[in-house]
């Protein structure tokens, strides 16, 4: 097909393909009951009335934090006017005003002026409303550590958590949502006497749970029959070995819109081979884009040496050539493992039994280091 007749072809294998986009909430979400319902008894309390609860929300990329805050948030304010419910991206809103303008908007509708008006008076407004009501406010900050590099952590958390003493009776509670196991949550010593959270894990998917999740987002997505069970099988297993969902939700779409355009009913192996060509990994590009000079360093180390030594070994060529310490060089190696660019396993050897064979996830030129 030319370029017109993909753009003017009005047939479709998409019976709803918004439900491949990032921000999309599934009707049906499993495999978090048990996350969903330790949020949900942080919040009870603001039910009748009481203090909520915070926590910190952790886990890889793509297992689910997002989705299952959301669908709390969504199940709370449907059946009490007690609690307001605010999501924050912090990645999008970096700055004391711009989280403040967020809580604003989602109590008076509207975001405030940006420019006029002191942050004091806006403020101020904001939480005489909390008072004057006697709403409870729980506020979900995802990717909080995006505060922690603009250096607004500690004022953002300690004029939500504090409110009380100005104006009695609010009541808050934060939930920091959290994906970078390097992340120290070294609040001042003022936030840190407010700031006493619940951990709440949220473990990487298994492969059934992977199946079943892409199984349902493609009969959202796909009219029946267009992926066959083998295709889907092959998503999952792809999907489970990058170790990050959105992988696999993005090739769903990447299949559909190759077999739509080659004008076929069903995506075919050959699809799904184009498809696992043309994907650029999203896993690869935001794991490196999150790694520091020294993890990337040790990444190059394994990269170069992989098979050749073990984690022991490598660590005293790493202090050799760098003079870091053994614990910077493991803290490293726990980074690598958690962002999933390397496995591990324990080999049985070393002076206490812990020596570890570390093993690249993908090909060493896929790094670009």
């Amino acid at each position: 097909m030319g370029i017109e007749d993909i753009l003017m072809y009005d047939e479709s294998l998409f019976q709803n393909i918004n439900a491949f986009d990032p921000d999309y909430v599934p009707p049906n979400y499993n495999f978090r009951d048990t996350q969903m319902e330790a949020m949900a008894m942080s919040i009870r309390p603001a039910l009748r009335g009481g203090q909520p609860s915070s926590a910190i929300v952790l886990g890889s990329p793509a297992t689910g934090k997002t989705t299952a805050i959301k669908k709390v948030f969504e199940l709370v304010e449907k059946n009490s006017e007690k609690v307001l419910c605010v999501y924050i991206n912090c990645q999008l809103h970096t700055t004391r005003f711009g989280i403040f303008s967020q809580i604003f908007k989602k109590v008076f509708g509207h975001i405030p002026p940006e420019t006029g008006v002191p942050f004091s008076r806006i403020y101020d407004q904001l939480m005489k409303e909390l008072q004057k009501t006697g709403r409870s406010i729980v506020i979900a900050l995802d990717d909080i550590n995006y505060l922690f590099q603009s250096k607004n952590a500690n004022k953002v958390v300690y004029d939500i958590l504090r409110a009380y003493e100005e104006y009695p009776g609010v009541k808050s509670s934060i939930f920091a949502i959290l994906s970078d196991l390097e992340f120290k949550y070294s609040f001042d010593k003022n936030v840190n006497t407010v700031f006493i959270p619940q951990e709440i894990t949220f473990p990487l998917y298994t492969y059934s749970e992977i199946e079943n999740i892409l199984r349902d987002r493609a009969k959202a997505g796909f009219y029946q029959n267009v992926l066959p069970d083998d295709i889907l099988e092959q998503i999952a297993m792809y999907t489970l070995e990058n170790g990050d969902l959105r992988v696999g939700i993005n090739l769903l779409r990447s299949c559909g819109n190759i077999a739509e355009a080659d004008a076929s009913r069903e995506i075919t192996q050959e699809h799904f081979d184009k498809a696992i060509e043309s994907l650029v990994s999203v896993k690869i590009s935001e794991a490196l884009n999150s790694l520091s000079d020294l993890e990337r360093s040790v990444l190059k180390l394994i990269a170069d040496n992989e098979g050749m030594y073990t984690s022991g070994e490598l660590s005293r060529i790493f202090k050799e050539e760098t003079g870091s310490s053994y614990a910077s060089f493991n803290r490293a190696v726990d980074k690598l493992e958690f962002v999933r660019l390397i496995d591990t396993k324990f080999t049985g050897k070393g002076a206490v039994g812990n020596s570890r064979e570390i093993i690249l996830r993908f090909s060493p030129d896929d790094y670009e280091l």
